[in-house]
């Protein structure tokens, strides 16, 4: 539990502010800030985009009688590309990016699927099923 919270409040932040410095040395201040306003405009439009999809398909599935859980893992995702395009900086807009994107949104669901099976065979995670 200790590092993926130090990774979020530590090490992003670091991260975000080294690019933000490389980039607005090399393209100045006011470049930079405006790049960062699109980049969040143009995320936030994607998200919306992808939702409504993503939202139509778990009308038609949950219409037909199908699960819809796989649709909702990717609102889930979804929603946190959203808030990673609204939080300022090139890191999480570029991870918010490819949480957007089908292709590595799947990559990233197979590896969190293995992680979260890996942990639920060892005993950290208890899954009560009913």
């Amino acid at each position: 539990m200790f590092f993926p919270l130090f990774f979020i409040f530590i090490i992003v932040p670091i991260i975000e502010i080294s690019l933000l410095i490389e980039v607005g040395s090399r393209i100045g201040t006011a470049n930079t800030i405006v790049v960062l306003l699109l980049t969040a405009l143009i995320g936030i439009y994607m998200v919306k985009l992808v939702g409504l999809g993503v939202m139509r398909r778990m009308q038609q599935n949950m219409n037909e009688g199908v699960s819809p859980a796989e649709e909702m893992v990717n609102g889930m995702m979804l929603l946190i590309a959203g808030v990673l395009f609204i939080v300022p900086g090139f890191f999480t807009d570029t991870i918010g990016l490819l949480m957007v994107i089908p292709f590595s949104r799947n990559l990233i669901k197979k590896i969190a699927r293995r992680m979260i099976d890996k942990k639920v065979s060892s005993g950290v995670i208890y899954i009560n099923r009913l």
